[in-house]
């Protein structure tokens, strides 16, 4: 019976060693995104009343809350990005980067607030940039 136990207490052993490589040796490994710079993006900022109208009633249904959007038709891809309600006026948004990618899309853009002494108002706002670049399939990354 000692020699029973004993190959028991074997197999058990094994058993937790190969849990333990399986588990921290094998892992889910995710490939990083490629994130080096094919070329840089030609851009327009597009204003809310030249928008297509679907996707500025998109942009008016969102509005409130922070929220990101990529649109597209014959006349290119919209990027758009919103900051959500901000207690007065007078915020801009400029757009870092735009960027290809090997495969992505890559914009970041920067909330600015009201400068010193500026004239704000009092009504909330609702600050968005919208810009067109060429059709290209690939998938956005908002940074």
């Amino acid at each position: 019976m000692g020699k029973r136990l004993k190959g028991k207490m074997f197999l058990i052993g094994c058993l937790v060693v190969w849990a333990f490589l399986a588990r921290n040796l094998t892992g889910c490994s995710v490939e990083k995104a490629q994130q080096d710079k094919v070329r840089d993006l030609e851009f327009e900022v597009v204003a809310e009343a030249d928008l297509p109208a679907e996707l500025r009633e998109l942009v008016e249904q969102k509005k409130a809350a922070p929220f990101k959007l990529t649109y597209s038709n014959d006349q290119g891809l919209y990027i758009t990005v919103g900051y959500g309600e901000q207690s007065t006026g007078g915020y801009s948004i400029s757009v870092r980067e735009l960027y290809l990618t090997e495969n992505s899309i890559v914009i970041d853009t920067e909330l600015l607030g009201p400068e010193k002494g500026e004239e704000v108002g009092v009504e909330k706002s609702y600050p968005f940039i919208s810009v067109r670049t060429e059709y290209l399939e690939n998938p956005v990354i908002f940074q």
